[in-house]
């Protein structure tokens, strides 16, 4: 069962491609990017690292601001492959010495997906949030989940996600937390 339980010792969140011009052709955008920062929000408060990447940011713009401002800036990685699994990522993944990634980004069926795939193809225990992806199409979406679930991917959400980080209530950390799911 350790494959479906996230705990803040072992995880890392890996924010994919949510971009200034990516993001208006984005189904769900706002849903996206609200569920993003509760998850970096989360990330923080409980001290496990967030890393990102940017699609060939000279065309496709820097991170959406009200994410790009909450990331540290050595932690977010250009890229121009598909997969965010680059060698600068794999890197930094191998110095935070964690095996549980959970992933929010866009596009669902892309990026995200092909990341996915290759982080399990390297032993890594993946959690799709699904409502902190994104797709132009609702079909796309769809497939792309279907693809990294078969693949072994954990499909989850955000509050699931929250609330097995957090494990119980009762504390200073779920206060913050659970008014942010609100």
């Amino acid at each position: 069962m350790d494959r479906f339980m996230l705990n803040r010792e072992d995880t890392v969140l890996l924010e994919i491609d949510i971009q200034e011009r990516l993001v208006p052709v984005m189904k769900y955008r706002d849903q996206v990017i609200k569920n993003t920062q509760i998850l970096i929000s989360v990330a923080k408060e409980m001290g496990f690292p967030v890393l990102a990447t940017e699609q060939y940011p000279q065309g496709l713009g820097r991170t959406v601001p009200e994410l790009l401002e909450m990331i540290d800036e050595e932690n977010i990685f250009a890229k121009n492959s598909f997969t965010a699994y680059t060698d600068e990522v794999k890197g930094a993944l191998q110095d935070l010495g964690r095996k549980k990634v959970l992933i929010a980004g866009m596009e669902t069926h892309v990026c995200v997906f092909q990341t996915v795939r290759d982080l399990i193809k390297d032993g890594y225990k993946v959690f799709a949030v699904k409502d902190a992806v994104a797709s132009r199409t609702k079909g796309n979406y769809q497939n792309g989940l279907d693809l990294m679930q078969a693949m072994g991917a954990v499909v989850t959400n955000t509050e699931t996600a929250v609330f097995d980080l957090l494990k119980v209530s009762g504390t200073p950390e779920f206060k913050v937390m659970s008014k942010l799911i609100k």
